[in-house]
């Protein structure tokens, strides 16, 4: 007899897989996708035929969910890059990307084309009991980003949130250094609102009510108008704790970007002068990139900071859709403290595949990389529409598609108003920090361009001419 053909030896799921019916099927979805999210390439105002059902929708949210959303927000399903429609019928320019999460913007082909793929894998979920290999896959990239240099980095955790890779990785820091029982980390930190991560985050009213879950210790973070002071404070600081607290740390906390604290940018000067002691105390440094991931002239923040040497746990997320932690060898845990039913959806982990594709084939990274480019001609934009409006736009702050402004007085009050004006005029943009309050930007990098920033800009000076309008 002679051998069966090869066909005969492939799998089931790759003869489907290649069934021209169903790469048919997706060239058509694709086609018809773009041809209906081309129109959307401005902002513009609801439909007034729309806006009653809109509100009764909104109205149901909030009985649902037990309070009114942040923002009116409920998207209709369609967008084209940076831009998004509404179910109002409006068109928001969407600066925020849901907090750093739609890296390619709304309806990227790419990102749908892995939606679908992963639509048709026998299982919606993915988890400890089993797991597929685009799970494989999606840790072994991560893991050669983050070892492009010099970090020690042997293992990939998937989880389904941020704050939950964040507690993985404080779970693997005090196992690892038991029965030392403190952190330290920066004021302002915010690394999530679990129980533990609560506790660590540097905002009392995320916490009220809450006994604490662990014993935090905090330093100043650099502080880029004084950075030889600041440095100095928080160095003083750091072996201040160390001598009153011998022993005690399992782990040090570190943003390289601090996010929800304001867009304040680290620096490799600052972080090392820190890093080095900590590293002779024996004491593990985790870097969480939950939101400073792929934003910076590399794929990780502490590689931007020339920092590789010390990444000894880091955890991403966001804009990788599946979140990560990722850690060496030698804070593999000795027992099982480690597993979820969960380690990602079949779409997150397909997604984000094709993020973390798109993110390098658009030339996101390097020194001339389009993120340390944007960020140059967004900052630009933003200083002279501060000189346009002296008092009412201070900054701008930030790191590569991170950036942000003051507005005002820097009161909260304040930045929320604004922050609602650039919503109702079509751009979307958040706050963070405190004293002062500011306003951020996470564009997408993968598909922002320059024409998409001064549109940003354009909306931006129509809210700050209102806002004056309003306090003055």
């Amino acid at each position: 007899m002679g051998s069966k053909s090869d066909s005969a030896h492939r799998l089931a799921a790759d003869a489907m897989r290649q069934d021209p019916r169903l790469v048919e099927a997706k060239r058509l979805i694709a086609e018809t996708v773009a041809e209906h999210a081309a129109g959307l390439t401005e902002a513009r105002p609801a439909d007034p035929e729309l806006q009653a059902s809109y509100q009764q929708l909104l109205e149901r949210l909030g009985q649902a969910r037990g309070g009114t959303p942040f923002w009116p927000y409920l998207a209709s399903g369609i967008g084209n890059g940076p831009f998004v429609e509404l179910a109002d019928g409006s068109v928001k320019l969407d600066f925020i990307s849901g907090i750093g999460v739609h890296g390619c913007g709304h309806s990227s082909p790419a990102m749908i084309n892995a939606a679908i793929d992963a639509a048709l894998e026998d299982t919606v979920m993915q988890g400890n009991l089993q797991q597929h290999p685009p799970s494989l896959e999606i840790c072994e990239t991560l893991i050669r980003l983050a070892t492009v240099g010099d970090a020690k980095i042997d293992h990939c955790l998937l989880s389904t949130s941020g704050a939950m890779a964040n507690e993985n990785a404080l779970k693997i820091a005090m196992h690892y250094s038991a029965p030392a029982d403190r952190v330290i980390a920066f004021d302002n930190a915010f690394a999530g609102r679990t129980f533990a991560m609560a506790a660590l985050t540097d905002r009392p009213k995320y916490r009220a009510g809450l006994p604490l879950a662990i014993a935090v210790d905090y330093l100043p973070f650099r502080d880029p108008e004084n950075p030889d002071r600041s440095l100095r404070w928080a160095v003083d600081e750091l072996h201040r704790l160390l001598e009153r607290h011998p022993g005690r740390y399992a782990a040090f906390w570190a943003e390289p970007i601090a996010g929800e604290g304001g867009y304040y940018p680290g620096s490799g000067d600052f972080f090392r002068a820190l890093c080095e002691p900590l590293r002779d105390a024996g004491i593990p440094v985790i870097f969480d990139e939950v939101q400073s991931f792929s934003r910076t002239s590399q794929p990780f923040a502490f590689q931007h900071y020339g920092l590789d040497e010390f990444a000894d746990i880091v955890t991403v997320g966001k804009v990788t859709q599946v979140c990560a932690t990722l850690y060496g060898e030698k804070f593999q845990p000795k027992a099982p403290i480690l597993s979820q039913t969960f380690t990602g959806s079949s779409s997150s982990i397909a997604t984000g595949l094709a993020m973390l594709e798109q993110l390098q084939s658009e030339g996101c990274f390097g020194a001339e990389g389009k993120n340390n480019q944007r960020h140059a001609y967004f900052a630009a934009g933003l200083k002279r529409l501060g000189e346009r409006h002296p008092g009412l736009v201070k900054g701008p702050y930030g790191e590569g598609m991170m950036v942000a402004f003051t507005p005002g007085d820097g009161s909260f009050e304040q930045a929320k108003r604004l922050m609602t004006i650039m919503y109702e005029t079509g751009l979307l943009g958040f706050v963070c920090g405190a004293s002062p309050t500011r306003l951020r930007f996470l564009p997408p990098p993968a598909t922002t361009t320059n024409e998409h920033i001064d549109a940003a800009l354009s909306l931006l000076e129509r809210s700050v001419e209102r806002f004056a309008s309003e306090i003055s």
